[in-house]
């Protein structure tokens, strides 16, 4: 199932979404230019790669351990492939507008990067003897999945879903498609760690950004109205009143003053 819209309408220009976007598309187009050896070295130093965290003599063939600290941020903004870069790329824009409307700039770009943090130092926790680079904001877009989730449970999302030959979309509520997806991550991740696995995708830095996000938007949302706010605030027969969830789930009605 692959997500293509969904149906919240942002308020202001999502300007570190957009920012997000072009780093790695800029970063992505400079790696066209590389031969391949280079290229390939360039995943060695600036990825994130679990060894030269743990294992002092492969370190210092790369320098130092504390220059490895660097790549896990780095390495949130090297991808791939095309297939890498625009997958992560679209649902980075998805999710992230929404997001970023509802935090602000700030506490959005804070956010995405403790995100992408936790994902990699997820990876390196399970993955520490590992030799293969790390690349790819899979990690940091997870947390935005997992702060859209707590922020808009009620958000229906468009889904591509194929149907045999043919295929079909789907309104599907976030409540119901994010936890999913962390399921199939969940899953996936389980049968990583036994050495099934049928790819290279680094499941567990998905899963840790997930819960990463989930988590900290908490911490970034300053009061009740904040998290409850809802596109219903802006219907246009009711613009002065808010809709807030009741502590038991009930819905509570009250008019703004001011």
């Amino acid at each position: 199932m692959i997500p293509i819209s969904d149906n919240l309408q942002p308020t202001r220009t999502p300007l570190v979404t957009w920012l997000l976007l072009g780093l790695n598309f800029l970063v992505f187009f400079f790696h066209l230019w590389l031969p391949e050896k280079l290229l390939i070295q360039t995943y060695y130093l600036w990825g994130l790669v679990p060894a030269r965290f743990t294992d002092p003599q492969y370190a210092w063939y790369f320098g130092d351990q504390a220059g490895a600290l660097i790549t896990l941020f780095t390495s949130m903004f090297m991808h791939g492939g095309w297939l890498h870069l625009l997958a992560n790329s679209w649902t980075l824009w998805l999710f992230g507008d929404d997001v970023e409307d509802r935090l602000g700039h700030l506490r959005f770009a804070t956010l995405y990067l403790a995100s992408g943090l936790i994902g990699g130092l997820t990876h390196l926790l399970l993955f520490s003897d590992s030799t293969t680079p790390l690349i790819g904001a899979s990690g940091a877009v997870a947390g935005l999945m997992g702060a859209y989730l707590y922020l808009f449970p009620h958000a229906k999302i468009n889904v591509l879903v194929p149907i045999l030959f043919f295929i079909d979309i789907w309104k599907i509520p976030a409540v119901l498609y994010l936890p999913f997806w962390f399921i199939g991550e969940l899953f996936s991740g389980t049968f990583s760690l036994v050495g099934i696995s049928l790819s290279n995708v680094a499941f567990w830095a998905h899963i840790g950004g997930f819960i990463a996000g989930l988590l900290l938007v908490r911490a970034y949302i300053s009061d009740r109205y904040e998290t409850a706010r809802t596109v219903f605030s802006a219907h246009p027969r009711y613009p002065d009143v808010i809709y807030l969830p009741g502590r038991k789930g009930e819905v509570v009605y009250f008019r703004r003053s001011g």
